[in-house]
């Protein structure tokens, strides 16, 4: 059945292409003056998050956050957790260690009104027809507006930064004075993008009059930036097939991380990274058209970006839009809590979470610690504490101990220590690792098949997951040395200083690729045999084929930073008093109609030319979009009059 037409049904007469249709503006982007005292980036991860900045007069040194209180044994707490606590009259009461040791000295009847809140970044993700109402789940099964608890997270780090930028100046220090950056993975579609500059005006951040002090960074994009300025002594090069420090390269996957994680653990009290005005070494081995792979592994989502160099200044142009998916370290987390269901059974897990969500939460701190500690080469068992209220509550619950439950199980490798522990044997939790290190190793594989990813020089390995030897060796096998793998040292926080990079000079990234299809909606005169009957709509004796997708860029193909794809219209009816043009996308690179399956409205630009006249033959309304930036932005312009109209896209209501 033919899907109706949208024109037709809003009775709008529409608009019709002038000739020539298409013409291509590439704007020259100069390194932005901007009027901002510092950049302030924010790295909101799935797992941890933490804020890093830079003054722009002194560009060269990056200052990363102040350290958390709090922190776990066994992990480094360069970032918080992303964690959040609201109150039982859902007012912001905590974030990160603070919200997560508060909520865990609560009294269990207690800690049910409390709502906690963690990992919830993916949703944006993983929400198919995300919007402003989109909810999520609190810890106790309450659902709350997802837009309030990002916009809660964001407050809470423009605040902390401004509070340690006042101290740090001696004086009140403004929000104006701050060009804000946030990170978010290249794999998301544009309406998480969109959700995220909602509640960083919702955070006050930024106000919708002045968009441009919050910029949105891609995830592997500012990793990319970072590694640029790699030193030697900055990173592990797994790649290298020659003793290092004298041990083999296999054994370099667990050593090199172990010095690494020994120098940022010396270098711990400095909170300043200097970023020298130079081209790393790596970096000044990188020729013109080199190609190199980002591939970010984060807590909730894996990113895959390929880069290539231009000289002279070193710019970077992307060659195959981003791919990737959820496969972050959280997919060893559900895997030890299907490992848990499989002994205890699933009633029981399900009924702990909301009985005991405190010690839920203590349970899965202990084994995030024991999981850092996987390596090929374990030989002795893990033990995993599990608390007292867990032992109690099962054998309330099932009326047997936790003990006879591992036997009954026959779940292998997996035994029960007389210290109230679960004691995994090294296969065992090497098998949690699995699932997820296999989906990685399979989307590499994908990419360096493609045609376009050949002679790939450097593989950077960023993200916290980066970390895993595991994964270093997975790769490293998958590779086999067909490309150098390099693992800088602050593997966790190469986001956020690159983020910091790309706000200081946005233009660092010169190509990009259109990750959809962009189009409006037009009017053409109807030809017989070539258009649909349906389509043809009959306007004062003149017959039209209606909803016609006018395309102004397809998916995949490569932008330029500024590009602007301008278009000439005429109203379909000379006495139109108000024009209206909507906007569509597809992810689909070829697109006939706004009817097609899979094509969605994504914005409306309106333009009033009512009481303005025009002596030419046939007015002319320009449209222009400009690509190649993080966001799309969009314009239609009333040639006669120079009367415009700005819209920025809207990907959340449609």
């Amino acid at each position: 059945m033919a899907t109706p037409s949208p024109a037709k049904s809003m009775g709008d007469p529409g608009i019709t292409p002038l000739s020539p249709t298409h013409i291509l503006v590439s704007e020259e982007n100069e390194p932005t003056r901007h009027p901002y005292v510092v950049v302030v980036a924010i790295d909101f991860g799935t797992t941890s998050s933490g804020y890093a900045y830079a003054f722009t007069n002194e560009p060269e040194f990056i200052y990363t956050m102040r350290r958390w209180e709090g922190g776990d044994p066994g992990v480094y707490n360069q970032k918080t957790p992303t964690t959040i606590l609201l109150t039982p009259d859902r007012k912001f009461h905590s974030f990160g260690y603070a919200a997560r040791d508060f909520y865990h000295d609560l009294d269990p009847t207690e800690s049910k009104q409390w709502l906690y809140l963690e990992k919830f970044k993916m949703k944006l993700h993983t929400t198919a027809n995300l919007s402003i109402g989109t909810d999520l789940d609190a810890a106790n099964g309450k659902k709350v507006k997802a837009l309030d608890i990002f916009a809660y997270a964001l407050a809470f780090f423009k605040e902390q930064a401004l509070k340690e930028l006042s101290d740090q100046t001696g004086s009140d220090f403004d929000n104006a004075d701050v060009r804000w950056v946030i990170t978010v993975p290249a794999i998301w579609k544009m309406p998480a993008k969109q959700f995220m500059r909602e509640a960083s005006y919702k955070a006050g951040l930024a106000s919708r009059e002045n968009p441009d002090q919050i910029i949105i960074a891609l995830e592997p994009e500012a990793a990319s930036i970072y590694c640029r300025k790699l030193r030697l002594h900055q990173m592990v090069d797994l790649g290298n097939q020659t003793a290092l420090n004298g041990y083999s390269p296999a054994e370099n996957v667990g050593m090199g991380m172990t010095q690494a994680k020994e120098h940022v653990r010396r270098n711990r009290q400095s909170r300043t990274f200097v970023v020298e005005n130079v081209i790393g070494e790596l970096w000044s081995e990188l020729t013109e058209g080199d190609r190199y792979v980002v591939v970010d592994c984060g807590g909730g989502t894996v990113d895959l970006t390929v880069h290539q160099i231009c000289m002279p200044e070193g710019h970077l142009k992307e060659l195959y839009k981003a791919s990737g998916g959820p496969y972050g370290s959280i997919g060893i987390d559900y895997e030890f809590e299907k490992l848990l269901c499989k002994i205890f059974g699933q009633d029981f897990i399900d009924q702990f979470k909301i009985k005991r969500p405190a010690a839920w939460v203590d349970l899965m701190i202990a084994f995030e610690s024991r999981k850092r500690a996987a390596t090929p080469d374990r030989s002795n068992p893990l033990n995993i504490n599990l608390p007292f209220s867990f032992i109690d509550y099962y054998k309330k619950f099932r009326g047997h101990s936790v003990e006879h439950a591992l036997r009954k199980s026959n779940v292998e490798f997996v035994k029960w220590s007389s210290q109230g522990m679960l004691r995994m044997n090294p296969d065992a939790m090497n098998a949690l690792f699995k699932p997820t290190i296999d989906h990685i190793i399979q989307h590499l594989t994908e990419l360096f098949d493609r045609p376009e990813v050949t002679d790939i020089k450097f593989l950077f390995l960023v993200g916290g997951f980066a970390e895993s030897p595991l994964l270093q060796q997975a790769v490293q096998k998958m590779l086999q040395g067909r490309s150098r793998i390099i693992i800088p040292n602050d593997v966790g926080l190469t986001i956020l200083k690159g983020a910091v990079l790309f706000g200081l000079d946005p233009s660092v990234i010169k190509v990009r690729r259109s990750p959809l299809t962009y189009g409006v909606g037009v009017l053409n005169r109807f030809v017989e045999g070539k258009h649909p009957p349906e389509k043809m709509l009959v306007k004062e004796g003149t017959h039209w084929c209606t909803d016609v997708f006018d395309t102004f860029i397809s998916a995949d193909q490569s932008v330029a930073l500024g590009e602007t794809v301008k278009r000439s219209y005429t109203p379909a009816k000379p006495s139109q008093q108000v024009i209206v043009i909507h906007v569509y996308c597809s992810e689909k690179e070829s697109v006939s109609f706004i009817t097609d399956p899979g094509v969605r409205k994504c914005g409306t630009l309106k333009l009033d030319v009512s009481g303005t006249e025009s002596t030419a033959a046939r007015r002319e309304i320009q449209t222009l979009m400009q690509f190649g930036d993080t966001e799309i932005r969009a314009m239609a312009l009333d040639v006669a009059t120079s009367r415009s109209v700005k819209a920025s896209i809207d990907f959340l209501n449609q």
